[in-house]
């Protein structure tokens, strides 16, 4: 044990012993139960894995090589674990609910528009919308945390003989075209195989669309996907596309002339001012000429056809497209085009973006979106907070490769051809219960008065799910006063309707009374592929990196299933 000193004033100094974390009950009992000699062998251990964690394919390799993790304790002893580097194993990076595997398991030779893709907005932003630099960095950052879809927005320059990427009518700065696709270049398949696409919104006239056509097709190369034919009737898969670059933008000719108000005219985040919908726009002569070299780079055509929100989302059955909806839009349209939105998405690709007053690059509810079967759900990257967390841990599925297979109630027809319906009365499908046990590693990571100036830390954890309205549920336990080790021993019941779509998401907080509650670490997580046991779950801080050493150590178990 140690002690901290916290300096009240000249003359006083309040002392607090920092205690060794001990093995709580629920751990005692099952070390005991599979190992009644006091210590655990490993085919005692590899017992423990395949009855009580639930890993019924668990070998004795596997337990063997969690006992020669454990060697370099000072607790290790050869005849086997004793209770405390059982404990050390379990509050171990061998014990995830949520392993960091790379493993794809989803069935990936649907096509695009069967998948969830993980999607930046405004790609290049550093920060905000209004102010902040544009940069290669966050395009970067983005891919390498397996984002799919990066947005460029291009502009000429001052000159009007180059392109720039920029938040145009802003006061943000502009980064080069050629640089940022450099930089995708360079980054797109470290985190994930699987396809990039990028989307253009593109305010370029003929000439400078042509030039983009070149910068792009020398950039990528064999990378680039190209289609032979400009009507697809279905999208191709992502496992034929691995390690492709795909680009998504409004046909030039269809951009130019008389084009009603889709998401590359109509997001209008830039400050121009746009035709209404279904108005005519009178081309000039260079606005004729289309740029076939330009066109040709489009696998993804986006745009609106003329009309309102019915033809919107009609589904042509010759032809697969994009459309793009701010969230505004979206969320009225869900009140009375519910299923015809997941109609239109089970072979068309939907892109929802946050609305223009975000300007602070703060993010939106994913779940409407992906509750009617839009793929592209657009966030801010460079953001942070919930919303973002809950986009970060739905993405850790399926491997973390960016693609996250739609359910089947989503893709299917069902009796009479009858649509999945969003706003529909669901029934429980399964209960998930969650024990939380203790926390720790705060200490390490934090300076003694990172949360209190006068004491340790008065710590609680919010714990819940991220999901459909009827499924949202968070819920908190106690706080334990002056204690950077915290034990809850606290247990909560979840049930749950669409599990598929469902995270688990925890946050733990230092209690304030004299204001808001401070960040202590947080946590988002797909509940299909949690592991059920005594599990560890690592702490992410405001952006999403993972600290060091704070986690904390959950019991999980599913069932009855409904």
């Amino acid at each position: 044990m140690s002690n901290q000193n916290f300096k009240v004033c000249l003359c006083w100094r309040r002392i607090f012993r920092i205690r060794v974390v001990e093995p709580p009950l629920d751990v005692q009992n099952a070390f005991h139960r599979f190992s009644p000699s006091g210590m655990m062998t490993v085919d005692e251990l590899l017992r423990f894995l395949i009855e009580h964690q639930g890993e019924k394919n668990a070998t004795k390799e596997e337990a063997q090589a969690i006992f020669d993790s454990l060697k370099h304790l000072n607790i290790f002893q050869r005849r086997g674990l004793h209770l405390d580097a059982f404990f050390r194993y379990l509050l171990g990076d061998h014990n995830l609910a949520h392993p960091p595997s790379k493993t794809v398991h989803h069935d990936m030779s649907a096509p695009l528009a069967h998948y969830f893709l993980f999607t930046g907005h405004n790609s290049y932003l550093t920060g905000n919308q209004v102010s902040s630099a544009s940069s290669v960095e966050p395009i970067k950052d983005a891919l390498l945390k397996g984002v799919r879809v990066i947005e460029l927005d291009l502009w000429p320059n001052s000159k009007g003989n180059d392109v720039q990427v920029r938040h145009g009518g802003t006061l943000t700065s502009p980064v080069g075209l050629q640089k940022c696709l450099q930089a995708i270049k360079e980054n797109a398949f470290n985190a994930s195989e699987y396809p990039v696409v990028i989307t253009f919104e593109d305010h370029l006239n003929p000439n400078l669309q042509k030039k983009v056509a070149k910068m792009v097709t020398e950039t990528f190369g064999e990378m680039l996907y190209c289609t032979e034919t400009e009507n697809l009737e279905q999208f191709p898969s992502p496992e034929s596309l691995k390690k492709k670059v795909l680009i998504s933008t409004k046909p030039p000719k269809e951009y130019l002339e008389g084009n009603t108000a889709g998401e590359e005219i109509s997001e209008n985040e830039s400050g121009t001012r746009n035709p209404p919908d279904g108005g005519e726009h009178v081309p000039d002569e260079d606005e004729k000429k289309v740029v076939p070299q330009y066109r040709q780079l489009i696998a993804i055509h986006a745009g609106k056809v003329k009309g309102g929100l019915e033809n919107w989302l009609s589904d042509d059955p010759k032809k697969v497209r994009r459309l793009s909806l701010s969230e505004q839009e979206l969320e009225n349209a869900t009140k009375t085009h519910g299923t015809k939105i997941v109609r239109f998405t089970q072979r068309n690709m939907l892109r929802v973006y946050p609305k223009g007053i975000r300007l602070n690059s703060s993010n939106y509810n994913p779940f409407v979106g992906w509750m009617h079967g839009a793929q592209m759900v657009a966030f801010n990257m460079q953001g942070h907070g919930k919303y973002l967390w809950i986009m970060q841990g739905m993405f850790k599925a399926n491997g973390g490769c960016g693609y996250v297979k739609k359910p089947d109630f989503l893709l299917q027809m069902g009796p009479n051809d009858k649509i999945f319906n969003p706003n529909a009365q669901l029934d429980v499908k399964t209960v998930l219960t969650v024990k939380v046990l203790l926390g720790e590693g705060w200490h390490q990571d934090f300076h003694h008065t990172a949360f209190d100036c006068f004491s340790p830390p008065d710590f609680y954890a919010r714990i819940g799910i991220a999901g459909v309205p009827d499924d949202r549920n968070m819920k908190k336990t106690k706080k334990i006063e002056d204690e950077w080790l915290p034990v809850w021993n606290e247990e909560f019941e979840f049930q749950i309707r669409v599990p598929e779509l469902a995270v688990l998401r925890i946050q733990v907080l230092d209690n304030d009374t004299a204001g808001r509650s401070d960040f202590g670490g947080q946590a988002c997580l797909p509940v299909l592929e949690l592991r059920t046991g005594i599990r560890t779950v690592p702490l992410h801080n405001k952006k999403g990196n993972r600290y060091k050493h704070v986690r904390l150590l959950l019991s999980i178990k599913f069932g009855p299933d409904y």
